[in-house]
């Protein structure tokens, strides 16, 4: 039976799940809009308020789109997964995301994680062999994955369903099932043969998966409806595949056959479990993955984009229950223990081009790499926070981009820092002594004060764009402050000194709080203004990117396995020793101050109406 968990089974641990990018080509900024910069978000956040974070992920390496691609550029499809592992560990640390441990698939780790998941639910009772339908290109004889075959859903009549499932009426399929089906990689209608499978016994988890999700009463309303509404019709899932490239599948009679696989989406889900394993391994301690995924009191939240959510509130629970023998067949729990399932699964919508889906094979595409090498990191950040498709999908425009950049970051909040440190230094040197607060600066400081709770409030339950909104109408209200001061005029008048140290004091302090609050959004901008009030130190860490060896010896079976001492790029970081924290930091009246360097660049208004020659408006 699922337990709840009651309040004094509290612990600091917060688990941050990041959806695995795919390595068969470089990630757009609608793939990081839906993954990586709003857990990254979270991640930085719950660190400020003293949590202890987990934050794991890396670059999903096995099935048939990454063997499409890597025949198309005439390289093996591990020198292909390589160099697309690097590029994404580049684009993704350059975004900032402060993972503690971002790896890969096709680790001798990641390997040997899956089969012990694939064992211990065989043996359990809940993978069961079928002869089913299955799909092959005619021209190639390859299998084709039931995400890449579109047609009509035969319940619903919406005409781009997927081979697995239906977006428009949520309803789970098999490509079979399809009218009129076309692969998505070729445009060939797909031939179907008999073929052999073991299967998700996804009924006989059915109950368990109907009373964790009657638990989960603050998920984002389309989440929780569009996760219900899967129990509905829920069928024996293909968890393995016809397939030369993926992890063997650990059965006697199946282990050495080289062109029977795991699914790519089975092995990819573990990939949590792997990569916390992992991280604790490369730590020093290889027991610390236990505390946030044994203990009870520990949350995990998964985020993800809306395509994915089946994987994450359906087949990656019911593989965890399963795993404990937790479904109708019962069973035992095995080598890894019982493990936590999710606490929230945190899925955005989509964030479009000019209305349209992005999508590299169309053309309709923005990509990292250009992004960051044009504008940086956070004004990119700061778009998908405050306007992204965090409840329904949004369009990217560059003219919406440039306004927001000019108005919100350099108008709003890089004029308040450039203009309240310059008057305190011009006049000043340094961060003045105030005297009696008056009403109208008692006003402000509350303000921000209870920003801290109430946007944090937000950030705690994954509501970005709400939090982020407050926190800049704090913002616009402390620029109103010193346009209703005027201490440029105070500045002229000897008498009204101490008046003149009271409202900078106060504006400075009203930005350091500012700064606090959007570190999370602009952890690069927020360590420029920690420097420009006089401070010292790391006050928002960075990841990094560092070179292992995959060398641990691991229990594996089966052909086509890693080879041991291979190496990889990761993303990690120490986030441990940096300042920052969800609360206010007092200036220090007598901290020197130096004249502020201009903060956020001004983008050129034409950019709006042409974009840039990369990606020019059409």
């Amino acid at each position: 039976m699922l337990r709840a968990m009651t309040s004094s089974e509290t612990n600091n641990n917060v688990l941050v799940c990041v959806a695995w990018p795919y390595a068969n080509g470089p990630r757009h900024i609608g793939h990081v809009a839906g993954f990586g910069v709003p857990s990254d978000v979270f991640a930085r956040y719950q660190r400020m308020s003293g949590k202890n974070v987990l934050m794991v992920s890396g670059t999903d390496e096995h099935g048939t789109p990454l063997l499409v691609q890597a025949d198309k550029e005439g390289v093996t499809v591990k020198e292909l997964a390589d160099r697309y592992n690097k590029q994404i560990v580049e684009d993704l640390a350059g975004l900032g995301l402060s993972y503690d441990l971002f790896t890969r698939t096709t680790t001798r780790n990641h390997y040997a994680v899956v089969q012990e998941l694939f064992r211990g639910l065989n043996d359990n009772g809940y993978m069961i062999r079928e002869t089913t339908q299955g799909a092959i290109s005619p021209s190639t004889g390859r299998t084709l994955p039931d995400r890449y075959i579109e047609g009509t859903c035969p319940i619903c009549g919406a005409t781009d369903a997927r081979g697995d499932q239906c977006d428009t009426c949520g309803n789970q399929l098999d490509p079979a099932d399809l009218i009129n089906p076309v692969s998505k990689i070729n445009g060939e209608t797909p031939e179907f043969i008999e073929t052999e499978h073991f299967m998700l016994d996804l009924p006989a988890l059915h109950d368990a998966l109907e009373q964790w999700l009657s638990t989960r009463e603050d998920w984002r309303p389309n989440v929780l409806k569009f996760s219900l509404n899967l129990l509905e019709d829920m069928r024996p899932r293909a968890m393995t595949r016809d397939i030369d490239w993926g992890i063997p599948i650990p059965v006697e009679g199946w282990q050495d056959n080289p062109s029977k696989k795991l699914y790519v989406w089975f092995d990819a889900v573990v990939g949590y479990l792997s990569a916390s394993i992992e991280w604790a391994h490369r730590s020093g301690n290889p027991e610390a993955w236990k505390d946030f995924w044994q203990d009870p009191a520990t949350q995990g939240y998964y985020f993800m984009g809306k395509d994915n959510i089946t994987f994450h509130s359906q087949i990656w629970p019911a593989e965890l229950l399963g795993y404990a023998g937790k479904g109708a067949n019962g069973g035992t729990v095995r080598e890894l223990g019982e493990l936590n399932l999710p606490t929230e699964v945190v899925s955005s919508e989509f964030l479009t081009m000019s209305g349209s889906k992005f999508s590299s094979s169309k053309g309709v595409v923005i990509y990292v790499k250009d992004f960051l090498a044009e504008f940086g990191p956070d004004p990119l950040r700061y778009f998908i926070a405050v306007a992204g498709p965090e409840n329904n999908d949004t369009d990217f425009t560059w003219d919406e981009f440039v306004r927001r950049v000019n108005n919100e970051l350099a108008n709003g909040w890089g004029n308040l820092v450039n203009r309240t440190v310059s008057m305190a230094h011009k006049n000043f040197g340094q961060v003045p002594a105030p005297g009696p607060l008056e009403a109208s600066d008692e006003r402000i400081l509350d303000l921000a004060a209870e920003t801290f709770t109430t946007a944090g409030e937000a950030l705690g339950k994954a509501h970005f764009k709400s939090a982020i909104t407050k926190i800049m109408h704090v913002v616009g209200e402390a620029n109103a402050y010193i346009a209703e001061q005027e201490p440029w005029k105070l500045a002229k008048d000897d008498s009204q000194r101490e008046r003149l140290a009271t409202v900078l004091w106060t504006a400075l302090q009203v930005v350091s709080d500012c700064n606090a609050m959007l570190t999370p959004f602009l952890p690069h901008t927020a360590q420029k203004v920690h420097e420009t009030l006089g401070r010292t130190g790391i006050w928002a860490a960075e990841p990094r990117v560092e070179e292992v060896g995959d060398d641990e010896e691991f229990n594996l079976v089966g052909a086509g396995l890693p080879e041991k001492g291979q190496t990889y790029l990761t993303i990690t970081g120490d986030y441990s020793q940096q300042q920052a924290e969800w609360k206010r930091v007092d200036v220090t009246p007598g901290t020197e101050l130096s004249k502020p360097q201009p903060l956020i660049a001004k983008l050129d208004p034409e950019l709006g109406e042409t974009g840039p020659e990369w990606a020019p408006v059409q």
